[in-house]
């Protein structure tokens, strides 16, 4: 007789391991909800802004408002403009006289492509962990509007530049706490003084001053040149060449700028063997 291989069909697919259809997709194929991009990944112009502007920002107080920046569409190009808050606006002058000069208020930005460049931005916190702010895609430079306060800004400016830095001041009275000429200062009398008598200090036998030197190395195992010098009275470089002959100078690690005995001279055992 005829064997079946399949079963019949009854309308119903066979069962293959895969869930039946409902009206509920399966759970394992149901697509993940998108998350939206974190904030701080954002795109940022790096925008340059006038010196005055950047001073009038500090002068704001707590977190107080520094102005709007405000962002359109102009035939099919985004133009921004930043307005400077009005309290700002006020330069004071170095005759201080405040509120005659008023800083200009619009400045439109000029955006510009930053070409094959591949910019970021960061900021660095307290704990000098580095956040990741945003990709540059554009560079901005914030201008002011040519305007009659802008003009009279600039006039400022060339005014204050070519302002003296010294001025000179008639005086009511004269000064009487002045300073009058010496022939010489007293910290050049010391050195002259102290250079003539090393030049008169006698040399001593070289046997004499091995014996000195033998018997301070005995004490300590540094000395720096002044207190040898002070130690055997002899002239600083009579001691170097004695010194030379005896000695080490070293010139660098803790004892930097310190002599002390070659080890064929030592009456004492080295670091190493004495640890």
């Amino acid at each position: 007789p005829h064997r079946h291989h399949h079963p019949p069909h009854t309308g119903t697919p066979p069962h293959t391991g895969t869930p039946p259809h409902t009206d509920t997709p399966p759970t394992d194929t149901t697509p993940p909800t998108p998350t939206p991009p974190p904030t701080s990944h954002r795109h940022s112009p790096p925008t340059p802004v006038p010196k005055y502007l950047s001073q009038q920002w500090t002068k704001a107080t707590g977190r107080g408002e520094v102005g709007k920046i405000q962002i359109a569409k102009n035939q099919g190009k985004t133009e921004v403009s930043f307005t400077l808050n009005e309290e700002l606006a006020n330069i004071q002058t170095t005759g201080g006289k405040s509120g005659s000069i008023s800083a200009p208020r619009d400045h439109p930005f000029t955006m510009q492509s930053v070409g094959g460049q591949t910019l970021s931005v960061f900021t660095e916190g307290p704990s000098e962990k580095l956040t990741f702010e945003g990709v540059v895609v554009q560079r901005a430079e914030c201008r002011p509007a040519v305007n009659e306060s802008y003009m009279r800004l600039k006039r400022l400016q060339i005014e204050e530049s070519s302002k003296p830095v010294r001025l000179s001041q008639q005086l009511a009275k004269a000064v009487t706490t002045n300073y009058k000429p010496v022939a010489n200062h007293q910290y050049n009398i010391e050195y002259e003084r102290k250079k003539k008598e090393d030049g008169k200090r006698a040399r001593a036998e070289k046997q004499q001053v091995l014996d000195m030197l033998f018997s301070a190395f005995e004490k300590h195992q540094y000395y720096n040149i002044k207190d040898l010098v002070d130690i055997t009275k002899q002239p600083v470089t009579y001691l170097k060449e004695i010194l030379r002959e005896i000695g080490i100078y070293n010139v660098k690690g803790t004892h930097k700028n310190t002599w002390e005995l070659k080890p064929e001279y030592r009456h004492y055992q080295s670091e190493d063997k004495s640890e």
